[in-house]
C-alpha cells in the first residue's frame, strides 16, 4: 500500500506541463523538481542527507523547444532521481551529491593515470637517460667528463634498446647486453651497467617504470665472471720512477705538477684533475675525495706526503676552485689530455699517466713495503667483504700513510729530508 501510494505521488508532471511551465519550482514528486527562471529550465533533486541537511542536487537542463525533447528530459531526470533516491535507502545510506563528487573526481584520477601511463609508454630509454644526464650528471662534472657520460651509452648501448621505451626493455635485453660488453670490453661494460642502473632507479622514481632491470642483473653479470683479455696500461719500471720524477720536476706548468702529485699519492687521472680545495684538509695534511668522484663510489683518504703537500701550496696560489686547473681557463680543470701531452713532449709516449699506479703496485709488492691488502687500499681496489672494508680503512690508516711516505723517499731520493724540513717549518 506504501509502494503504491509513493507511486502515485511519483511522476507528477506531464509532458505539456513541462513545455508550459511558468518561472518557479514545479514538483514532479519524490524529491524531483523542475525550475524554472526567465527562459531557462533545469532539473533539480531536493532530498535529507544521511547527515539531516537539507541539499539540493543539479541533474541537468530541461530541454523543451519541443514535446519529444522535453519527453527525454524528463525520463533522463526521473532515471537520474531514482538512483539518488537508492543511495538514500541503501544500508548505511549514502549521499547522492557527495557520491558523485567522489565519482567525477576517481574519474579524474584514472584519466589522469592513464595519460601518464600513455606519456610514460612514449620515454624511450634515450629520453629517459638524457634526463637524467641532464639533471644529475652535468651538474657534477666537467663538460668533458659529462660528454662522456652519455656518450658511452650512446656508444655501446644497441639502437634497438636505446630507441625503445623504457617501460618496455626486458632483463633479458640487458643481460645480453652485459654479458656481449664483458667479453671484449670489461670495464665498459661496468660503467654502462653502473649508469643504466641509476638512469632505472630514477625512472621508478618517476613512475615510468615498475622495477629496476638492472638492478635485478647485478649479481647474476657478477657471478658469470667472464674471463676477458686484459691490456695492461703502459708502465714505466719502477726502478726507473726516480730518474723520470727527478726530469719532471725540472719542468713547470700545471700538468707537471699534476703529474707529478699523481705518482707521489698513486691517485688515478680524474681523481686528481678533478680535486678541488674543499676536498683537502692541508693542515692535517689528508686529502677526501668524494664517492662520486670514486670509481668504486666510496669515499676515500689520501694521506699526503710532504712532497705533495708542496705541490699544493703552490697551486693554492693560482686562485681557482679547481687544484690544478686549465693553463687557459682557471675556472676550468685540466683536461684529461694534458698529461699524455706531456709525456710525450718528454719523449714517453711508451708509458701511460695510468701505468704509474702499476709501478707503485710493483713496487711496493716486489720490495714488501707493505702488506697487499694496505697496498690495495692505497690504490683504492675496492673490496668485496663491505665489513672488511669498513675495518680495512680504519686499520690501514697509519699502514697507509706509512707506505706512501716510504714511496716518496724512494721516488724522490735526496730530497725528501729537505722537504719535509721545509713543510715542518
Amino acid at each position: 500500500m506504501a509502494q503504491r501510494k509513493t507511486a502515485a505521488q511519483l511522476h507528477r508532471l506531464t509532458t505539456r506541463a513541462i513545455l508550459e511551465a511558468l518561472t518557479g519550482d514545479h514538483s514532479d514528486g519524490g524529491g524531483l523538481v523542475l525550475r524554472v527562471e526567465d527562459d531557462r529550465a533545469a532539473w533539480v533533486f531536493r532530498y535529507t542527507a544521511p547527515t539531516g541537511r537539507r541539499r539540493e542536487m543539479g541533474l541537468g537542463i530541461c530541454f523543451r523547444q519541443n514535446q519529444k525533447l522535453a519527453g527525454e528530459s524528463v525520463r533522463s531526470a526521473r532515471e537520474k532521481a531514482s538512483q539518488a533516491r537508492a543511495m538514500l535507502e541503501a544500508v548505511p545510506p549514502l549521499d547522492p551529491i557527495d557520491e558523485r563528487t567522489k565519482a567525477r573526481r576517481d574519474a579524474a584520477e584514472l584519466e589522469q593515470s592513464e595519460k601518464a601511463a600513455r606519456h610514460a609508454a612514449d620515454i624511450t630509454l634515450a629520453r629517459a637517460s638524457r634526463t637524467y644526464h641532464e639533471r644529475f650528471v652535468e651538474p657534477r662534472l666537467s663538460t668533458a667528463q659529462s660528454a662522456r657520460w652519455i656518450g658511452a651509452l650512446e656508444k655501446h648501448v644497441p639502437h634497438d634498446i636505446w630507441n625503445k621505451p623504457i617501460r618496455k626493455i626486458s632483463r633479458a635485453e640487458l643481460l645480453d647486453l652485459f654479458l656481449e660488453l664483458h667479453t671484449c670490453l670489461a670495464d665498459t661494460a661496468s660503467r654502462v651497467r653502473r649508469r643504466l642502473d641509476e638512469i632505472f632507479d630514477d625512472a621508478m622514481d618517476r613512475d615510468l617504470v615498475q622495477d629496476n632491470p638492472v638492478a635485478a642483473l647485478r649479481d647474476k653479470v657478477r657471478r658469470r665472471r667472464l674471463t676477458h683479455r686484459v691490456t695492461p696500461r703502459p708502465s714505466l719500471p719502477y726502478p726507473e720512477v726516480p730518474a723520470f720524477v727527478k726530469e719532471l720536476e725540472g719542468r713547470s706548468g700545471v700538468s707537471a705538477r699534476c703529474l707529478e702529485f699523481v705518482i707521489l699519492t698513486a691517485a688515478r687521472t680524474g681523481e686528481a684533475i678533478g680535486a678541488r680545495w674543499e676536498e683537502f684538509d692541508l693542515q692535517a695534511g689528508l686529502w677526501t675525495v668524494p664517492a662520486e668522484r670514486m670509481k668504486g663510489r666510496e669515499d676515500h683518504t689520501v694521506a699526503l706526503v710532504p712532497r705533495a703537500l708542496q705541490i699544493l701550496q703552490a697551486m693554492r696560489e693560482v686562485g681557482s676552485p679547481w687544484v690544478f686547473p686549465s693553463p687557459t681557463d682557471a675556472t676550468r680543470p685540466l683536461s684529461n689530455m694534458a698529461m699524455l701531452i706531456l709525456l710525450q713532449r718528454m719523449n714517453r709516449p711508451d708509458i701511460t699517466v695510468h701505468g704509474f699506479r702499476a709501478s707503485f703496485s710493483t713496487w711496493a709488492n716486489e720490495t714488501d713495503a707493505a702488506r697487499p691488502d694496505v697496498i690495495e687500499a692505497c690504490l683504492a681496489h675496492k673490496e668485496g667483504d663491505r665489513i672488511r672494508a669498513a675495518y680495512n680503512r680504519a686499520k690501514f690508516k697509519v699502514d697507509r700513510q706509512q707506505l706512501l711516505l716510504e714511496w716518496e723517499r724512494f721516488v724522490c731520493g735526496d730530497n725528501v729530508i729537505s722537504m719535509r724540513a721545509s713543510i715542518a717549518a
